[in-house]
């Protein structure tokens, strides 16, 4: 199977497809004006669960998980701040629900291609 991600910002959605049909959508926050989401091709290089937080201690801003994309400082993560999504709001990261963003990183391998688009 074959998955690749694209991002539209504009609509601040997330669509996952599977051997090029539409599999899933979802709702994302990204980057303000002064902090935008880069655009362009890239892959997810990782996953970290629980980025920057502690065993029982409060969520990091990066939520429960972490997907890096091959742009350094870059990646497709979790959120402490549910009410952020749907929003411009990131430092140019996108934000994704956390059961959202768990579900996505089920699915799709490290060398998915992403794309990032206005």
């Amino acid at each position: 199977m074959s998955y690749s991600i694209e991002v539209s910002l504009s609509k601040r959605r997330l669509t996952l497809y599977r051997n090029g049909q539409v599999r899933k959508v979802y709702p994302v926050g990204v980057g303000t004006i002064a902090t935008q989401t880069p655009r362009g091709n890239f892959t997810i290089i990782n996953k970290v669960p629980y980025p920057n937080s502690y065993p029982g201690g409060p969520l990091s801003a990066f939520g429960t998980m972490w997907m890096g994309l091959s742009k350094p400082h870059y990646g497709i993560h979790g959120t402490n701040d549910p009410s952020s999504i749907g929003k411009f709001v990131s430092h140019g990261c996108i934000r994704m629900y956390n059961r959202d963003v768990e579900e996505l990183a089920r699915i799709v391998p490290i060398g998915t291609p992403v794309k990032i688009r206005q």
